[in-house]
């Protein structure tokens, strides 16, 4: 029988399918209130009963599940936002509800994943009641930090836990995306399942891909990852910031145009997503993805081809191609952006927000042969 996740912060599920995939489990109940997520998540794993807001559920009349996984919300640990850490009145400190929901369903294992500010943001908790008990520290430095908070809140529930740091280029994607993931596991609760090795082709798709990309040999150009800020519901400051992100992806390619069609068929095939497919690649023979070229080439060999980096936007003005921020972050494709009724910006903040599948899996299954 397969273990069981439930899903906290689902998104697009792009870490829940790493954990499956880890665990042989099986995701049996998901939540979010975004939009564009909860209509992924109705399209994608009908089965799973969506339990929406984290605030309002009543974890004692939840299914209990061998496994709880999350990454809750980055806004105020994130180098992009206002650090203003995982403290009362913030949207990190959402984290309390997952300890909550751990608390009262008692898995066997949690997964929480989360960005590189977890090291060093700050964050409040009862062991912080009197910072002198602490020790020595330097001035004007946080106490305690986001991941010793949310690795304490696991100690204090029972669980033992090990995290690691990884980038998404780390398994061969074509941008950086450093993220901290942690697998926690209770001592009595965790000993009634075994742990299980992973497939040939499992392996590729997630330890394996870390060597892969380093035998590469010399480092390769790396492109912007995918910012929720990619959407049209941005602050001033993000669009400033997206304005670079598209400035370095929007050279890459031209947009397509119908007068692309003799060669590459009708104009209507252009935006079908086998011609896109065709058009990159034929593209990419002719080193028109530039410096990217290398770093694009080896996520092509480990995920499929690349769909363009851009489409037409108003006025004809190129904007990020949704397929390809899907793509960059290892979803399958059109998981994202063939889900019925996603509209792109919805698309967009999804893989701004999202896991990278194989990144995932290659942290989950180091932490689990260290632990075996």
């Amino acid at each position: 029988m397969n273990l069981t996740i439930g899903s906290l912060f689902s998104g697009f599920l792009g870490l829940d399918r790493a954990v499956e995939s880890a665990f042989n489990a099986e995701t049996v109940w998901v939540s979010d209130i975004d939009k564009g997520a909860c209509k992924v998540l109705a399209h994608r794993a009908p089965h799973c009963p969506n339990l929406g807001d984290i605030t309002a559920v009543d974890w004692a009349q939840v299914q209990p599940v061998d496994i709880i996984t999350g990454g809750s919300p980055c806004q105020d640990i994130s180098g992009a936002g206002r650090r203003a850490g995982m403290v009362e009145g913030t949207r990190s400190n959402l984290w309390v509800e997952m300890r909550e929901a751990i608390a009262v369903l008692e898995p066997a294992f949690v997964v929480w994943e989360n960005v590189r500010g977890a090291y060093t943001t700050p964050a409040a908790s009862a062991m912080e009641s009197d910072p002198r008990l602490l020790g020595d520290h330097d001035a004007g430095k946080p106490v305690l930090r986001a991941l010793g908070r949310v690795l304490g809140d696991l100690a204090a529930l029972g669980f033992d836990a090990e995290w690691r740091g990884i980038r998404a280029s780390d398994v061969g994607a074509p941008h950086g995306r450093f993220r901290v993931f942690v697998l926690a596991s209770h001592p009595e609760r965790s000993t009634r399942h075994e742990w299980r090795q992973p497939s040939p082709s499992e392996a590729q798709s997630g330890r394996a891909l870390g060597a892969t990309a380093r035998r590469a040999g010399t480092p390769v150009d790396l492109l912007p990852t995918p910012m929720t800020s990619d959407t049209q519901g941005a602050t001033p400051a993000d669009l400033r910031r997206e304005s670079i992100q598209l400035r370095a992806i929007a050279h890459l390619l031209p947009t397509p145009m119908t007068s692309d069609a003799g060669r590459l068929g009708t104009s209507a095939d252009l935006y079908n997503r086998n011609s896109l497919q065709m058009r990159s690649m034929h593209l990419l023979s002719l080193d028109t993805w530039g410096k990217y070229a290398a770093a694009i080439a080896q996520w092509e060999a480990i995920h499929g081809p690349a769909p363009v980096p851009t489409k037409p936007g108003r006025n004809g003005r190129p904007k990020l191609n949704p397929a390809f921020a899907e793509w960059m972050m290892g979803a399958p494709a059109g998981w994202i952006t063939d889900t019925p009724g996603v509209t792109d910006n919805e698309a967009l903040k999804m893989a701004g927000n999202g896991v990278v599948e194989q990144q995932a899996f290659a942290a989950i299954r180091n932490m689990i042969e260290a632990t075996s």
